[in-house]
């Protein structure tokens, strides 16, 4: 006879497996979709040419950025952030990465988001560009794996031969071949395959999407392109590929919702940095590649029907970038991020949730490229702080490893200060009118900026940047 003591010990016993799962079941799906090289006027929710209907709902239901901003000026340093809630530059990426002639990678010491969120029940895919490092014959890279993805379908860099027919994929380590379609199509196949045969059911999931376009080089139907111009016009083709994507977006939405209830999945949309055509950065002062704004501003959108506040537009006076987006899912989640471990990045939550705190940014926002005029860059509320290096380089176009100490120790010159409120094409110069603002800007940015090369990776002397 069962004692009714460890009957109800037993019955407690049963009842807790359904609870934790229940509790599993409401922790909400997360979807990150990253265009790459995509401007801060391209698409249709910021006045840009191309139709985005997709992407536009997502901005309509949910809580758009006017003054959103990119992790750097180029892809692998914005990506690695992204990931991190960390200036690229303490993850081990000072620019972009190309593995047959660099160290560099994304630092396995580092935790990302997809690591954070695995430990929370998730399972994690990543699809689509990586450009954070693999593996060649000559370094031994880790794999997104190895950075918290179970699953995985990506590139080393761009799509080759173009977005059109690329056959340089791998999935999970293994290379793919040639592949019929256009990469922002592809990308999406994989992803809804994913979903539908090879994540655990039972488990909320992380879905990692960087698309390729509009990055060069660049394809897109000819039926999409001729929405936009003759179809062997550049920029024709551009706005073709960024509608295709829109297209390949909306199949991509249509399948979560298939799977789960809008209200279980939040959604992240945003680019890597600015884009590489004058005419795409709604008047901003430089392009892709440059710490000037145009360089720097994207889309930013955050979306989480009946959780984030829908049709919410953020405006200029309240910045925020591609680092706060690891802080924020935390925040949203209820995840506490990596203790012991600086993140340049805020948590957003109070912006995008009704009747939360007010927000407070810890940190001005900041970046630094070593091949940019201006190298640094730093965002302060509605000032701008800009400076050029005080420094030689050499003429290198291409990252040098063997630069990294005069990065490390390099001082700037010739500050200038910009009102993004009044002036947000950059074109009055405020350091001489304001030179206390100047100096307290000057001693903010010095600090930030030690602190990160305090952190940063020395890939000239190992293999692991130690």
């Amino acid at each position: 006879m069962i004692r009714p003591a460890l009957l109800f010990v037993a019955l407690i016993s049963y009842l807790a497996i359904p609870l934790a799962l229940i509790e599993a079941a409401q922790k909400p799906n997360v979807v990150i979709l990253l265009a790459d090289d995509l401007g801060y006027q391209d698409i249709g929710c910021y006045d840009g040419p191309v139709k985005t209907p997709a992407i536009d709902a997502l901005a309509a239901g949910g809580t758009r950025f006017q003054a959103f901003y990119s992790g750097c000026a180029v892809c692998s340093p914005s990506r690695a952030t992204l990931l991190t809630g960390r200036h690229h530059i303490r993850a081990g990426v000072y620019s972009w990465i190309h593995d047959a002639s660099q160290r560099s990678h994304l630092l396995l010491r580092e935790n990302t988001l997809a690591e954070v969120l695995k430990q929370e029940g998730y399972a994690t895919a990543h699809i689509g560009k990586w450009h954070l490092g693999l593996p060649t014959e000559k370094y031994d890279k880790p794999t997104p794996d190895q950075h918290g993805f179970d699953y995985w379908f990506a590139t080393w860099n761009n799509a080759e031969p173009s977005h059109k027919n690329p056959h340089n994929f791998i999935r999970n380590g293994k290379p793919v071949g040639r592949l019929e379609g256009y990469s922002c199509q592809l990308v999406v196949d994989e992803a809804i395959d994913w979903l539908d045969h090879h994540r655990d059911a039972k488990k909320p999931f992380f879905l990692n999407v960087w698309f390729h376009e509009p990055h060069a080089p660049i394809a897109a139907p000819e039926e999409v392109v001729v929405k936009y111009g003759k179809k062997n016009d550049n920029a024709a083709i551009y706005s073709g590929t960024i509608d295709n994507t829109n297209l390949a977006i909306e199949r991509l939405v249509a399948k979560l919702h298939e799977i789960d209830k809008p209200e279980n999945t939040l959604i992240v949309y945003a680019s890597d940095n600015g884009s590489y055509r004058d005419d795409r950065t709604g008047g901003l002062c430089g392009k892709k590649g440059v710490n000037w704004e145009g360089g720097i501003r994207v889309p930013g959108i955050f979306t989480w029907p009946g959780t984030i506040e829908a049709g919410q537009v953020i405006s200029n006076e309240t910045p925020a970038g591609i680092v706060d987006i690891f802080p924020t899912v935390c925040g949203l989640l209820g995840v506490d991020p990596p203790q012991g471990r600086h993140l340049d990045g805020s948590n957003l939550t109070p912006l995008l949730v009704p009747g939360k705190a007010s927000f407070a940014r810890h940190q001005p926002l900041f970046w630094h490229l070593q091949r940019s005029r201006p190298i640094v860059a730093m965002r302060d509320g509605r000032y701008s702080l800009v400076a050029q290096r005080d420094y030689e380089m050499s003429s290198d176009n291409m990252f040098q490893e063997k630069w990294i100490p005069l990065i490390k120790n390099g001082t700037y010159a010739n500050y200038q200060l910009f009102d993004l409120i009044d002036d947000p094409q950059q074109k009055h110069d405020l350091a001489r009118e304001k030179p206390e603002l100047l100096a307290k800007l000057k001693g903010k940015l010095l600090e930030i900026n030690g602190s990160i090369m305090a952190d940063g990776a020395n890939w000239h002397l190992s293999a692991e940047g130690e």
